[in-house]
């Protein structure tokens, strides 16, 4: 059975009200039920750990028996665990669900498997509904459950021919106002962000997301890597959140700490040496190169060291999209290698 225009529209609607939810260690979620004619009973997200699932809040809003023969279109197949909450596909067969349509399998080893308990049930079950949309609002998660580590951005802005900075170091600005108020957008849109020692010691970057002059609701968290210190007076240390301080050549140890944490997202964006180490240790789920029609000459390479020895192992990419941004323009790429192009970060 096809996915009709209801249903359809209901998805749109579970979609906005899933981005709702807090981002954490479960998946934003969101539900819509609707009647066997279309018309939309009730609405539900997750609104956080320990809280009702998308499903079951939804549920809750109706009376005993309102939900017999109704349709439940939810952005992440329903789970098939007790956890702190119980499975959602048995509170769907419970309460009378005759079809339900999704948009994402769940990936978890003990949480998937709900869409075929529903099936055994005798639910009518559709999947693959706006899927790319739904693993765009949860792709830090996904990744999370596939990986262990959060999403990794790793961004540079560089010259036509690939410089990071002018010979005498001076960097500001290779990119225009465009392309700056992009990276603050995408800043707001991480929960971490990442830069080298080196950058702070040469830049004294705040590390905020600001529109103008001024800060966006949403703010990362700063995180410094390397051994060299940081000044009292940094600027980063005025952060609206403290900053993390990671005295370590160890990315895998860093994004495993930043995972414990609840980081979903990280937008790496510190200097050349900091990019180049997470491409070696291949820790970079989607790149952001901001390119400038300016030559700059000399030997400030956007990119260091990144394990490639011959033609043979270089890093093949594949882009995503070409963005212009003013006079500039922004590459979005992800490893050719990646199983999941394009859905998997949030910037």
């Amino acid at each position: 059975m096809a996915v009709n225009a209801a249903e359809r529209n209901a998805m749109d609607r579970a979609l906005h009200l899933a981005a709702r939810g807090p981002r954490g260690a479960n998946p934003q979620v969101g539900t819509v039920i609707l009647s066997p004619d279309g018309t939309v009973l009730a609405e539900g997200w997750h609104h956080g750990a320990g809280t009702p699932h998308a499903e079951v809040d939804a549920l809750s809003k109706l009376a005993p028996g309102e939900a017999r023969g109704a349709t439940a279109v939810v952005t992440l197949e329903p789970c098939n665990h007790t956890g702190r909450t119980g499975p959602c596909a048995v509170a769907l067969i419970e309460a009378g669900i005759a079809r339900v349509v999704y948009a994402l399998d769940d990936p978890g080893a003990v949480s998937g498997g709900g869409a075929e308990r529903l099936r055994s049930a005798g639910v009518d079950v559709e999947a693959g509904e706006q899927a790319d949309a739904a693993h765009a609002l949860i792709a830090g998660w996904l990744t999370a459950q596939r990986l262990g580590r959060p999403q990794i951005t790793v961004k540079w802005a560089q010259s036509l021919d690939g410089r990071a900075a002018a010979d005498d170091g001076s960097s500001q600005w290779i990119t225009g106002p465009a392309a700056r108020a992009d990276v603050h957008r995408r800043r707001a849109e991480a929960d971490a962000i990442a830069v080298g020692t080196g950058t702070v010691l040469a830049d004294d970057p705040a590390l905020t997301a600001r529109d103008g002059d001024a800060l966006l609701p949403h703010q990362p968290i700063p995180v410094v890597i390397g051994s060299r210190p940081t000044p009292a007076d940094a600027a980063v240390h005025r952060h609206p959140h403290s900053p993390l301080f990671f005295d370590t050549h160890d990315l895998h140890t860093v994004v495993a700490d930043l995972h414990a944490r609840g980081v979903q997202n990280l937008f790496v964006e510190g200097g050349p040496t900091l990019a180049s180490a997470f491409l070696q240790a291949g820790l970079a789920d989607r790149l952001l190169v901001y390119i400038a029609p300016v030559l700059l000459g000399g030997g400030r390479l956007a990119l260091t060291d990144i394990g490639v020895a011959s033609i043979g192992e270089a890093r093949r990419l594949t882009i995503d999209e070409w963005v212009p941004l003013g006079s500039d323009l922004l590459a979005i790429a992800h490893p050719a290698h990646d199983a999941h192009p394009r859905n998997e970060g949030a910037a």
